[in-house]
């Protein structure tokens, strides 16, 4: 009991923000604060028979008036008489210190708890230690003084509540008895309403018999849900009249309250028929609306959501469909089925910008090009055809000009080419990938028929970027496929069309939108996967791979100040010089693109950061820097009740004297020493032609893949056998058929090319032949292999070896011509990033040499041949001594 309680002089305080704990409650509290977990720890936790604490009320000092002025009025006891100015009036020890801390307002009363359970924990990862305590409320008492002990607070402090001799005269006086009676009556009638909903409510029974009734009222008050104001009106009623007589009324204010649910229940009940009792919580809800006089939330919604249809700028048939919808969901429940699904498709036709375009601003050709001219390097051809496009808008706004198909190798500037359009236009700019897709539905949308079903990629861009006239990027558009879902790129035929895209039906929409204004540009890294359908409504710009000189000025200009702005470091820091930069587009990246040079800056970049911050943890603070005063610490953790984090104060370090100190340091300029040992050893080596086509049976082809040129060996050898022919590498059928016709030619010829003696007829008597095209992981194919592959089994078969310097690209037919390839800039850019000198191409191919750089023309030899002697000629360097006996 609490009477029997022995209260000490002083107590240690635990806050209890916006809450109180009354006597014979129970409360379970999570204790993360610094001050509170110290005030377990030494309080309870480590004692081995659990003391006391005390349980302070403490609300924001904005809830309330100042802190001083409540604090020196004192408190009002129930008889009306107030308490005279204690210490605690005018101490300023609760109060926080610093100008920007929130102030908090203790209440003078309290309550002694004891603790009932006691469980400690850790969190990960941070390693902080919690408790758990489980505290039961015993008596009131009174804080005298407020002091401060470490980090939590100490109170003198008085009991308020009676003693057992007090106790036992008070229950003498007709008026306690009368009320405790009444309590009792309004607290019986309660129990007896909740016990046909509650079977464990005859435990609050043996209450009312065997709990004096100055504790139940604090007991039944505790487990309702009031105001924090009510539950400190009710911890300051010290007297028991006016004690019972405020837990009187709030027990009969919540016995009325379930009295006007059950009515309200009933009512609803009443009203529901067999087919209406699936809305039974929807109507429960409205008859409580009635009951407050508020039911009009749905009305406004719907309201708001046709105002903000009439704004949209609907189309009139649009508008006429979606009025008609709107009409139909007014009519249906919320939690029909179809509700949800229709109330999403009304507003999505509001969110889309019908009639909204964003202001293009006036072109400047000259600035346009300046613009194309900072963000990219090179691409002259490109960029011309851009400024032509440009040109065309702004003589003609609303000219519908071509849709352009940028096709290059990963990494040479597609997406960024259509940034800087959207830039020079001044429009908004949204990309869609189509990498990967294979449902037509991302393309036009899902029928509403389905569950889950959503608009299209192209709507939902459209609608997310908030005007009709974007310029819309459809990245990757060679990557799409086709199963049972659909084709995605005959779902494109009709959006990049200018004649059908003004009317785009999305199946989600179900009305037309118009594309018309909307900007499309395409990439892709091949041509040929894309359907000829769709490939016929785009014009292919084609951008090739990037020259070694090229992509020097793209590192300079562009990679090294990006890599240095991404990893926080500046040219004070870090500096890489051009020959360094060389050596690594030499030694270790060979690509058509600028992505696999990024990554190795970047990782010169990391290696220098390791060493700019390990010189900033080394430097010296300032004595500017100040240790946080105790004060401070104890001040501000007296705002945090249990539930309260501290939070961390930054300190005013001097950043400028860390940057001064790292700026004198001297900057780390990167050597051909750092970047072997960053990179590790080199990747590539000019040499590797030379040494790889040291023994006959191998020559240099030049092939073209989605990466840009590529340089490809081809290695053959002969073994004894029964005249059949290998292959291996992965090779497609159209490789195997030019090498099938590449080693016909050579064995018709083999006597004019004094392959075998002139009485032999058969090349392949007794031996076989191998021909294998190495990284057989990769797959081959195309036709364009096939002077490569008469240019190894002649080496092979006369033991001449090829030239190391000479690569070599062309088609052959059955009688010895050479026939025209493709892809022609991209090899030559291969062959002149391989270090090769010599380049064979088919005479024909003489007009695509327009496209290469100038550059790189000037550093190789290029030789045009029409048949497969002048192959032969050119690929030996000994000649071709043989050529006067083969018949032409």
């Amino acid at each position: 009991m609490a009477e029997s309680v022995e209260l000490p002089s002083r107590l240690a305080i635990l806050p209890f923000r916006n809450k109180v704990l009354l006597p014979g409650a129970i409360i379970r509290i999570r204790c993360t604060s610094p001050s509170s977990v110290k005030l377990v720890e030494q309080e309870l936790w480590q004692r081995e028979e659990k003391g006391l604490i005390g349980v302070l009320p403490v609300r924001d000092a904005a809830e309330g008036t100042s802190i001083g002025s409540v604090l020196s009025q004192g408190v009002a006891t129930d008889s009306g008489e107030r308490t005279p100015k204690s210490p605690l009036a005018t101490s300023d020890t609760h109060k926080l210190d610093g100008k920007n801390q929130p102030e908090v307002q203790w209440h003078t009363r309290g309550v002694a708890a004891r603790a009932l359970h006691l469980s400690r924990g850790v969190e990960k990862p941070s390693g902080r230690v919690t408790y758990i305590v489980v505290l039961e409320g015993l008596c009131r008492f009174s804080v005298q003084e407020l002091s401060v002990r470490g980090t939590y607070h100490i109170a003198k402090i008085s009991r308020l509540d009676m003693t057992k001799p007090e106790m036992d005269l008070a229950e003498q006086d007709p008026d306690l008895i009368s009320l405790s009676r009444q309590f009792k009556a309004t607290a019986m009638e309660l129990i007896s309403v909740l016990e046909q909903k509650q079977k464990t409510i005859g435990r609050t029974k043996v209450l009312l018999d065997t709990v004096p009734v100055h504790r139940l009222a604090d007991i039944f008050v505790a487990s309702f849900e009031i105001s924090f104001e009510e539950q400190l009106s009710m911890l300051d009623s010290v007297d028991l009249k006016v004690r019972l007589s405020k837990a009187t009324e709030l027990v009969d204010r919540h016995l009325q309250s379930i009295r006007v649910a059950e009515k309200i229940t009933q009512k609803v009940e009443g009203q529901l028929s067999k087919s209406q009792k699936e809305f039974l919580l929807r109507q429960q809800m409205r008859a409580i609306k009635e009951e407050l006089g508020d039911n009009d939330d749905d009305e406004d919604d719907m309201a708001a959501l046709e105002r903000k249809m009439q704004s949209a700028g609907m189309p009139p048939n649009v508008w006429k469909h979606a009025h008609r919808e709107l009409r139909r969901l007014k009519k249906m429940q919320p939690q029909q089925p179809g509700y949800s699904s229709s109330r999403a498709y009304l507003e999505l036709l509001a969110d889309l910008p019908w009639q909204n375009a964003s202001e293009e601003r006036e072109l400047n050709l000259k600035a346009a090009k300046e613009c194309l001219d900072s963000d990219h390097y090179g691409l002259a051809k490109v960029k011309q055809r851009i400024i032509e496009y440009l040109a065309v808008r702004k003589l003609k706004p609303d000219a519908r000009g071509p849709v352009l198909c940028f096709v290059g190798p990963p990494g040479v500037g597609k997406t960024s080419l259509a940034s800087s359009i959207a830039a020079a236009l001044g429009r908004k700019f949204i990309r869609i990938s189509l990498g990967g897709v294979k449902d037509e539905a991302d393309i036009r949308g899902h029928r509403r028929t389905y569950i889950g079903s959503m608009p299209g990629r192209l709507v939902e861009g459209i609608k997310r970027v908030g005007v009709s006239n974007p310029v819309m990027l459809l990245d990757e558009i060679d990557k799409t496929g086709s199963d049972v879902r659909g084709d995605p790129a005959s779902a494109l035929l009709e959006v990049l069309d200018p004649e059908q895209n003004k009317t785009f039906n999305d199946h989600y929409l179900n009305v037309p939108f118009d594309l018309s204004k909307v900007i499309f540009i395409a990439t892709a890294n091949r041509a040929q996967p894309i359907p000829p359908p769709l490939l016929d409504r785009m014009e292919v710009i084609e951008l090739p791979g990037y020259t070694p000189e090229e992509k020097l000025r793209i590192a300079m200009r562009h990679l090294i100040p990006r890599v240095l702005d991404q990893h926080g470091l500046r040219s004070e820091f870090l500096q890489i010089p051009e020959s360094m930069v060389k050596l690594v587009i030499q030694n270790y990246t060979r690509e058509a693109g600028v992505r696999s040079l990024e990554r190795n800056l970047a990782a010169l970049a990391r290696a220098a950061a390791v060493r700019v911050a390990e010189q900033e943890q080394t430097l010296p603070l300032s004595n500017d820097v100040h240790q946080m005063s105790t004060s401070l610490l104890d001040t501000r953790i007296a705002e945090g009740a249990a539930e309260v984090e501290m939070e961390v104060i930054p300190m005013g370090v001097n950043n400028h004297e860390i940057s001064n100190a790292l700026r004198s340091s001297s900057a780390l300029v990167v050597d051909e020493a750092m970047v072997e040992k960053v990179l590790g050893p080199p990747r590539f080596d000019d040499r590797e032609t030379a040494e790889r086509v040291t023994t006959p049976g191998v020559s240099v082809g030049l092939v073209w893949t989605t990466f840009g040129g590529e340089v490809q060996f081809v290695e053959a050898s002969t073994m004894a056998g029964k005249g059949e022919l290998h292959l291996t590498g992965q090779l497609g059928d159209v490789i195997k058929e030019s090498a099938q016709i590449a080693l016909t030619w050579v064995r018709a010829r083999a006597a004019d090319l004094k392959l075998v003696a002139a009485g032999n007829i058969n090349l392949m008597d007794g031996q076989d032949i191998h021909i294998h095209f190495p990284a057989g992981a990769v797959p081959k194919d195309g036709p364009s292999a096939g002077v490569t592959l008469v240019t190894s089994l002649v080496s092979l078969l006369s033991q001449q070896r090829v030239r190391p310097d000479t690569a070599m690209t062309g088609e052959m037919t059955l009688r010895g011509l050479v026939l025209p390839v493709g892809g022609i800039k991209d090899k030559v850019l291969a062959a002149h990033r391989y270090g090769i000198k010599r380049v064979i191409i088919p005479e024909r191919n003489f007009k695509d040499l327009v496209e290469v750089p100038a550059t790189v023309l000037s550093s190789l030899e290029i030789l045009l041949v029409k048949r497969v002697e002048d192959v032969l000629e050119h690929a030996f360097s000994t000649g071709c001594p043989w050529r006067q006996h083969s018949k032409l």
